[in-house]
């Protein structure tokens, strides 16, 4: 209960205070490229349901038919200004009117798509049974996630067999130990990384 006060309390706050710095990147997402403001992607949510997760368009329109994972600066699907909003995580901050309607939380293990979820195994699918976050230990350790994957020729191979396994284990290792102080550092941390 007291998790779900935070999120809906802060959330709001957040899209209140964000709104003006939002409606300016919107106006520079369209003026660039044709296409929304928003990209909805479907994601797996807790209890193995889908819901639409809410980003700023950062890619061409369809780019995404060409595959799920982005690498950094050899992505030619991405635009100019997707990549300075992806760069500073600013298209992620859409991702609050998620946590205000509860599909996700402020804190717990980041939502995947199903073509993903699919190759969980039987304890990996454990990370469904809490409610998806916007950050979390793996999101800490992974923070320049693209520019790993980036430095290999098949992005996806490592993604699967190396990144996504160690994410899977970060993950049960916050389902273990939550509770509201640890999800506070976890905040905390991830503001720091956010504004160095």
């Amino acid at each position: 209960m007291l998790k779900r006060t935070f999120d809906i309390t802060f959330s709001l706050i957040g899209l209140l205070v964000l709104l003006p710095f939002l409606l300016i990147i919107a106006l520079l997402v369209i003026l660039e490229s044709k296409g929304g403001i928003f990209y909805l992607q479907s994601r797996v949510g807790q209890h193995n349901v889908d819901f639409k997760l809410y980003k700023m368009r950062t890619m061409y329109r369809n780019a995404d038919k060409r595959g799920l994972l982005t690498v950094g600066k050899r992505d030619y699907r991405i635009t100019k200004i997707g990549y300075y909003l992806r760069k500073f995580k600013i298209d992620e901050f859409p991702q609050l009117f998620n946590i205000l309607i509860g599909d996700m939380s402020f804190v717990g293990p980041r939502p995947e798509v199903r073509s993903y979820v699919d190759l969980y195994t039987k304890e990996q699918l454990k990370v469904l049974n809490v409610k998806p976050g916007l950050t979390d230990f793996a999101s800490l350790k992974y923070y320049h996630e693209n520019e790993h994957l980036s430095q290999f020729d098949n992005p996806e191979e490592e993604y699967i067999n190396s990144v996504m396994p160690h994410k899977l284990a970060l993950n049960l290792k916050y389902i273990e130990k939550q509770n509201f102080k640890l999800d506070i550092w976890i905040i905390m941390k991830t503001l720091f990384k956010w504004l160095k």
